[in-house]
This record gives C-alpha cells, structure tokens and sequence, in this order.
C-alpha cells in the first residue's frame, strides 16, 4: 500500500495497481446460502460505475450526504467506496430525512422514503440480482448501475480533510478513515499483504467498517464478510476458516 494514500479511494487506487486480481471481499449470507467472491478489480468496477451513477444521473457533489440504510453487504463496501471517490458524505444508517440521497436494502424502504431527494433500493438478491417489482418512488440499482461508465474520474479532486463517513454519529474526514484504518489493523491481526480476515461484525458502527472494509483495504489483505453468522454453527464456522484460509476474526 502507498504511504501517500489519504483516501478510500486512494487505497482502492493503490490496491488494483499493486495485484488487481487478488480476493478483496469474500461475502456469505448464511441466510440463504450465497457466496461472492470479488477480486480487486471486479470490486473496482462495481465501485466506477456506482461512483458515475451518482455523479452523473444523481447530479451529487462533494460534500452531499448520501444515507445508507443497509446491512453489512458487499454492494454496501461498494457504496462506500463509491461515496469516497465522489467526495460525498456515507452516512451510514442515518438520518433519510437529512440526506441528499437515501440507499436503502429491501427491509428499510419506508424509513427511506423520509428522503426528499433521490432514492436508491437494492434488493441485496444473490448476484446483485433486480427487485421483482421495483419499489414505488426509488430506482432499481440492479437496473441503473450496469449501464454505467467502467472508469471514473471525479469532477472535483477529492479533499481528504473533508468529511467523507458518519457512522454512529461520529463524523470522519477520508483521512482519518485511512489513518485509523492503518492503526487499527494490528490490533485486528492484519499484518500485511496475504492476511484474510473474516469478520461478522455489523457495519453500523466504526469497529464493523474497519473489520469489514476499511482495514483489510488499507493493508493489502482481504475480509471474508459474513451476514447472519449467528446462524452458522461452530463446526460449520472452523471449515469455512479453514477453506477461506482466514488469518484473523472480529466476532
């Protein structure tokens, strides 16, 4: 990882420069049984397109607050990077009524429609599948984003000293996301390029990003996401550590 990095988005940069077809996110839903994998690169390319899905149809500039009402997910680490790489504010299970735009999974639509602006539902379906019946008043990310450009490039440079994540009710400038993501990583048994870890931490608080994304990012390694673990018993879990050659938990 570059030392000069200062952003998410510069650590993504860094990552797809360095081994583009490495694993970054590992994600299973031991609720339905489904398993993504995401190289480097591909998890890159979610990110361009959702980045110009906001820029460009959604018309948000730096400094806007994007509310997102979803689970620990890996289209919501997508999100994040692309909120990163716009500059604008991820204000993780905040307030819609605040927000410029509201992202909302299938379980929160009507908290979501509190937004007065643009509104984005995922149906969080295996392989980022559509909603059957689109929800009334929000767009179908399944249906807006594969149309999108696969490179982005950001109108305005991104300021890391400006705030870029809210997360139970702690603001974070893109630096301090880096900063403590470097910090922290130790603590959490990431050493370095090559460590995996797997996390079931929920992502609305900041010890759930870090395990979740950020740290793993920001180090060279890789976090195998896990929603609904509580529902995988002990023996299942030491497979599944073993087969995803996990380094390091946060449970």
């Amino acid at each position: 990882m570059n030392a000069s990095d200062r952003t998410p988005a510069d650590l993504l940069s860094s990552a797809l420069a360095a081994d583009p077809g490495r694993p970054l996110v590992t994600f299973y839903d031991d609720a339905t049984g489904e398993r993504v994998e995401l190289s480097v690169a591909t998890f890159a390319n979610w990110v361009a397109k959702t980045a110009n899905l906001l820029q460009d149809e959604l018309s948000v500039e730096p400094g806007d607050r994007v509310t997102l009402l979803l689970p620990a997910h890996w289209q919501t680490a997508v999100w994040l990077l692309a909120c990163a790489s716009v500059g604008v504010v991820a204000d993780v299970a905040g307030d819609p009524a605040a927000a410029d735009v509201v992202v909302s999974g299938p379980d929160t639509l009507e908290a979501a429609r509190a937004c007065s602006g643009a509104r984005i539902a995922l149906a969080l379906r295996p392989l980022g599948g559509r909603f059957p019946q689109p929800p009334e008043g929000f767009a179908d990310y399944a249906v807006e984003v594969p149309g999108q450009g696969d490179r982005f490039v950001p109108y305005a440079p991104v300021d890391p000293e400006e705030p870029a994540l809210i997360v139970a009710g702690r603001e974070f400038s893109g630096a301090e996301v880096v900063e403590r993501a470097r910090a922290e990583a130790t603590g959490l048994g990431l050493t370095g390029p090559g460590s995996r870890l797997l996390s079931g931490l929920p992502y609305d608080t900041w010890e759930g990003l870090n395990a979740g994304l950020y740290a793993p990012l920001a180090t060279g390694g890789s976090v195998v996401l896990c929603r609904h673990l509580d529902r995988l018993g002990a023996e299942a879990l030491d497979k599944r550590i073993e087969a995803e050659r996990v380094t390091a938990t946060a449970r």
